[in-house]
């Protein structure tokens, strides 16, 4: 019945088209049960946890997997798209159409030769290049204010992520510590304001000193050039497998981890950290 999605396309254009049909034919009557409920809403933390799944496979530098899980992605794009055709909102064709506009628009310095930049200085002509992007993009969505810009910084990005980018829309005016000291300088304030207040009952003013404490620590990794999200992640890589060290060598002593001390343990972590 489906001979035709069963061989495997030739081109890239034709590869899209199979796999649109495929979901077509998932929703339609006589479909998949799970495919044909869902929603934009409810595919919201498919999409997110897809995107996850490719980073990880970029880290991993495993491209194998990459391909597979860019296919994921690409899955859930095109289900989005077939959703907004059934409900007359959108097409595939307006979403790769919608793209290519934007990429033309904001790439004055290809498309326009006129706006070309010319520069020996490659580092420069990236600024400037970035810079032209910025405007751009302020123009697409009507941005009127340097805190608009701020507020437009989606709220389901990684807090850690979403931190640095407000304090590089701040560093952008100027509103900027001048030296990496001064951010430092901010970190041990933070961390004594928590300390005056963390044995205290009130919740929500331990939140907020626990949130300024991370801000401040993200503004020095971003004076640093350090992607905070990524240092985070090395240390919780690190921190698993000095734990396992302990728990490895709890278990080849025939005991568990409940069964040892806190400082048994401690000096165990103690070896991890010389390996």
């Amino acid at each position: 019945m489906y001979e035709e999605l069963y061989e495997p396309a030739k081109t890239a254009e034709e590869a899209v088209g199979r796999l649109k049909k495929i979901i077509q034919i998932l929703r339609g009557e006589g479909g998949c049960p799970w495919d044909r409920v869902q929603t934009h809403a409810t595919l919201r933390r498919c999409l997110i946890e897809e995107a996850y799944e490719v980073v990880e496979a970029i880290d991993k530098q495993d491209f194998d997997n990459l391909e597979e899980e860019l296919g994921d992605v690409l899955l859930q794009v095109i289900m989005h798209s077939v959703i907004g055709e059934e409900k007359g909102s959108f097409l595939l064709v307006n979403i790769a159409n919608r793209e290519c506009e934007k990429m033309i628009r904001r790439h004055p310095h290809v498309f326009h030769k006129k706006n070309a930049v010319f520069s020996n200085n490659h580092a420069e002509s990236i600024d400037k290049v970035l810079e032209k992007w910025e405007n751009v993009k302020r123009k697409e969505h009507g941005v009127v204010s340097h805190t608009e810009s701020m507020r437009n910084i989606p709220k389901v990005l990684p807090a850690l992520l979403r931190s640095e980018k407000i304090q590089k829309k701040a560093a952008e005016v100027g509103f900027d510590w001048d030296q990496v000291e001064e951010a430092f300088a901010k970190v041990k304030e933070e961390t004594l304001e928590l300390l005056e207040i963390y044995e205290g009952i009130d919740k929500n003013r331990i939140k907020e000193e626990v949130g300024d404490l991370l801000f401040a620590v993200v503004n020095v990794s971003r004076f640093l050039g350090i992607d905070p999200e990524d240092a985070l992640n090395g240390t919780s890589q690190k921190f698993i497998e000095r734990f396992e060290f302990i728990e490895s060598t709890a278990e080849a002593q025939g005991r568990s981890l409940e069964e040892m001390t806190l400082q048994e343990m401690d000096k165990l972590w103690n070896e991890a950290k010389l390996k």
